[in-house]
């Protein structure tokens, strides 16, 4: 899947690549071992495309939307809640029964989410922002996910400032961790 375009498309991209994920999940039988590989997976990618938004695209929900404040607050808390899902998640191995209930559950809160984004958020934000600036901030959302975290962390901030100063620190330690525990790799 291509990435590129204004924001919109960036973001819609991110979740049908999540979405590819989630329907391998399903397709293993419960237990199976890959199912925690791309749960990893699905995880970095979330994690990654939450800072985002919650760095750029939400900020421009609240300027440009009307009732933007209120939309991106809701979302922030869609978000803080599969956050602490995917915390939860982590300590579980793919054969464990938790680990079937928390997948279930994750993929039920991130769908939902994602309906709500392009059936509701999306629309309005592409009707009320300059294409100009949907433009910039996919660039912007690109940028921030090459320094983005790749696991959850729940306490920290979601909002700017403090989570553009401190989402690269935790970036990098993520993508260190990853490389030496080789999580999120097949084979």
């Amino acid at each position: 899947m291509g990435h590129g375009g204004n924001v919109i498309d960036e973001l819609t991209t991110d979740h049908r690549e999540v979405e590819e994920l989630f329907g391998k999940i399903e397709a293993l039988p419960s237990g199976h071992k890959d199912r925690k590989l791309y749960a990893d997976q699905a995880t970095i990618e979330l994690v990654r495309h939450s800072v985002a938004e919650e760095a750029y695209l939400y900020p421009a929900v609240r300027e440009h939307v009307a009732n933007g404040g209120a939309l991106a607050d809701k979302e922030l808390e869609d978000h803080a809640e599969a956050e602490q899902i995917m915390k939860d998640l982590e300590g579980f191995a793919a054969d464990d029964a938790e680990f079937d209930r928390l997948i279930g559950k994750l993929m039920s809160e991130i769908r939902a989410h994602v309906a709500d984004e392009e059936g509701n958020l999306f629309p309005r934000l592409r009707e009320a922002c300059p294409a100009e600036a949907l433009d910039q901030l996919g660039e912007k959302v690109r940028q921030a996910k090459k320094t983005a975290p790749t696991r959850p962390h729940p306490s920290t901030p979601d909002k700017p400032p403090m989570n553009k100063l401190l989402a690269p620190g935790a970036g990098m330690v993520d993508r260190v961790r990853d490389a030496l525990s080789g999580r999120g790799k097949s084979g």
